[in-house]
């Protein structure tokens, strides 16, 4: 028989794959290296298709009459009200301990289970925002911002104030940026989220960490999605675990298409994230592999007018050149961990990574690209009392772009970028109540800038960052098994970005100093009869120096400097509660409510000339509230009502320009149906914006103004919407 093939009008390669196919976009004629098709074929056909042939099979199999795994008489396997409400017992991989979470010496927040299915399932934000102290702005599917506890605001248009790592490979740069909202989100297992520098193991990013991790299953499981919604959303998924012995792999497969609400906002995105495991007598061997493709539309940001009038519009001058922005992304590592002696385990790491971007815009395009590789490796020493962490973690990137304006190139640069650090955590337990950690992270790195343009003058240079050590210390005392305190300090730091590093005529900036801060936080934790009952609240400060500012000098050029220092206070409150949970109706009711209030100050920042001591950070709301009411009348059907309000937000330093608060609802249901041999199927739907609110779902901060126009502050966000789903559960 013949072997369809899928293929995709916007320049991408056809892939065989029996009657499912992935779309990999690539550049068109004329603006991509080969490289990029060749990395995409290569590895598809030589190292992807051999991995994943089994689970392929696999899928095949369970779609069989006689399926092995689909016995009759096994019922079906409901998901509870909530999976991730509270969980008693758990494993920390940010600290490395496993207990209560009345345990931990610092502050914690895992989403896992059914909890990362709420909402569309198409934006990271749906899920990441329901976090307290987090705050997730999304432009557009392709355009994402992540602030932590007022950390990142400033950045322009991506998140480079935390540390974002799958199953334990680093997803930041050498340069700090991070893009988890790239992954497909359904395809993993859980997430883990550590605001502020709080663990070492994770560096010293003064946001926190993002750790995400994908399933591993006890039994085989397979599902297939599809997906529709308004403006043109489409999206289609095949993921599962096969198990065999000591083995197990896991795939998802999954491709997203969107025409956008906006002018020139088409997206499209394939993604394929494979991980295995093979476990030894006194080993565990693991693997992961992602690789996916992006090409999203720019409509980029508009004035109030527009804003307010014409938001589905998108920002003339992108318009006009159809500006878009594409990506390949390719990360993967290999694993080892081995119980070395009675007291002693180790872990070790390799891993590697390759992005390719292009971007069209108005004013130049921009060809970049990157390749890095490292390790992180640790030992663990459990005591009676005790457990002691030693670590490291080494990585070398090289990074080189160049830009061109109607097919004349302007410059042609290539980075070097090294990082090292060493990392110890100690945690003790002097009574059966209380729990002690000391930890401390030591980090060196240097840049290597080379100009392979000398056309316009040599502008290489080297920008070498001291040595930098961060410490800090925790505890935990237990009240009761229900009730529990917590405290911790310590410091963090961030290094610039790339346009932050580079002066406006693309020199060096000698005198660019990284940002640091430190942090206390006091909260307490308590936990319910029940275990899907729990509250946590936490009080946090932060006071930072040398605040590193993205300052836009022109609509093409940025340039960094160091803004004085800054202090953030903050109030952050969880709570989950199960009001009742009854086999008929009324069946369960549950609820999750998160809070977050900041107040982010200048406490000395001057620029050009104007004063700004005791004006508010700008990009921050001053609150924010999440309330996710889940209810599961009979054990058939789910019904989720999630409500959002933000506060207001400064959108400059002067504190002249605000966007008010706003208001946003989202309804959500869900139906599951038996099919027999254990099999299920699952039909959703939902509308979002309830309330067609109109609002910026993302901001840009001192937003540049040419001659004669308004500074365009203001990314759109989603008008009211609609989407519909089905999933096979086998």
């Amino acid at each position: 028989m013949r072997v369809p093939f899928i293929s995709s009008r916007f320049g991408c390669f056809r892939v065989p794959l029996c009657r499912a196919g992935v779309v990999l976009p690539v550049r068109v004629a004329g603006e991509a290296p080969k490289s990029t098709l060749f990395l995409y074929y290569g590895l598809w056909g030589g190292l992807i298709m051999p991995f994943f042939a089994p689970l392929i099979l696999f899928f095949v199999m369970m779609c069989l009459p006689e399926g092995a795994t689909c016995q009759p008489g096994v019922p079906v396997r409901l998901p509870p009200a909530d999976s991730a409400l509270h969980l008693e017992e758990v494993t920390v991989e940010a600290y490395r301990v496993a207990g209560r979470m009345t345990t931990l010496p610092g502050n914690f927040s895992q989403i896992g289970g059914e909890s990362l299915k709420h909402g569309s399932g198409l934006q990271f934000s749906d899920m990441i925002n329901t976090l307290p102290g987090v705050t997730m702005q999304s432009g557009t599917l392709a355009t994402g911002r992540i602030v932590i506890r007022g950390m990142g605001s400033r950045t322009p248009y991506n998140t480079n104030r935390i540390r974002a790592y799958l199953d334990g490979i680093p997803l930041t740069g050498a340069d700090g940026v991070s893009s988890p909202e790239e992954l497909d989100f359904a395809s993993l297992g859980r997430v883990e989220v550590t605001r502020g520098p709080s663990s070492a193991l994770y560096g010293s990013g003064l946001g926190g960490s993002i750790a995400l991790y994908t399933p591993v299953a006890g039994v085989d499981t397979g599902q297939v999605t599809l997906r529709y919604g308004s403006f043109g959303t489409a999206q289609a998924g095949l993921s599962g675990t096969l198990r065999h012995g000591r083995s197990s792999v896991y795939g998802s497969l999954s491709h997203l298409h969107s025409n956008g609400f906006r002018e020139n906002d088409l997206y499209r995105r394939s993604s394929l994230i494979t991980s295995g495991r093979f476990r030894g007598r006194g080993f565990l061997v693991s693997g992961t592999l992602w690789l996916s493709g992006i090409r999203g539309g720019i409509p980029s940001s508009l004035g109030k007018t527009l804003f307010e009038e014409r938001p589905e519009a998108a920002a003339p001058n992108w318009k006009a050149i159809a500006g878009y922005q594409q990506s390949a992304r390719l990360l993967g590592g290999v694993t080892l961990a081995a119980t070395l002696s009675e007291t002693l385990t180790g872990r070790l790491t390799l891993y590697g990574r390759f992005n390719d971007d292009y971007e069209k815009r108005p004013f130049n395009n921009l060809d970049d690209h990157s390749g890095s590789g490292g390790f992180r490796g640790r030992i663990t020493r459990h005591g009676t009392r005790s457990v002691w962490i030693a670590g490291g973690e080494w990585s070398a990137e090289r990074y080189a772009w160049q830009l061109d304006k109607k097919g004349e190139q302007l410059n042609e640069n290539r980075e070097n970028r090294h990082q090292w650090q060493l990392f110890s955590m100690w945690y003790h337990h002097p009574g059966p109540r209380m729990t002690l950690s000391l930890a401390g992270a030591l980090s060196r790195t240097r840049y290597t800038l080379e100009d392979l343009f000398p056309a316009n003058g040599d502008q290489s240079g080297k920008r070498h960052f001291p040595l930098i050590f961060s410490p800090r210390a925790g505890m935990s005392y237990e009240i009761s098994r229900m009730v529990a305190l917590f405290a911790s300090a310590g410091h963090g730091y961030s290094l610039p970005s790339p346009e932050e590093t580079l002066l406006p005529e693309g020199d060096v900036n000698p005198a660019i100093r990284h940002e640091q801060g430190i942090q206390a936080e006091l909260g307490i934790r308590i936990s319910g009869k029940q275990p899907a009952s729990a509250l946590e609240l936490t009080l946090y400060r932060i006071d930072l120096r040398d605040l590193l500012v993205t300052k836009r000098v022109t609509e093409d050029i940025f340039t960094g400097a160091n803004a004085g220092r800054t202090r953030h206070f903050g109030l952050e409150l969880s709570a989950n509660h199960c009001f009742f949970s009854r086999p008929a109706f009324p069946g369960a009711l549950s609820s999750r409510v998160t809070f977050t209030g900041s107040v982010n100050r200048f406490i000395d920042f001057t620029d050009d000339g104007e004063v700004f001591d005791g004006r508010h950070l700008p990009g921050i709301p001053g609150t924010s509230v999440q309330g996710l009411l889940v209810w599961r009348p009979i054990s058939s059907l789910e019904t989720q009502v999630h409500l959002t309000h933000t506060g207001r937000q400064f959108l400059n330093d002067a504190n002249t320009v605000e966007q008010p608060g706003y208001f946003l609802a989202h309804l959500r249901a869900e139906a599951f149906f038996p099919a027999g041999h254990g099999c299920q199927w699952r039909i959703h739907a939902g509308i979002g914006n309830l309330t067609q609110t109109k609002y910026a779902s993302m901001i840009v901060v001192n937003a540049f103004a040419a001659p004669n126009a308004e500074p365009r502050y203001y990314y759109p966000g989603m008008p009211g919407n609609g989407y519909m789903g089905v999933a096979f559960h086998f």
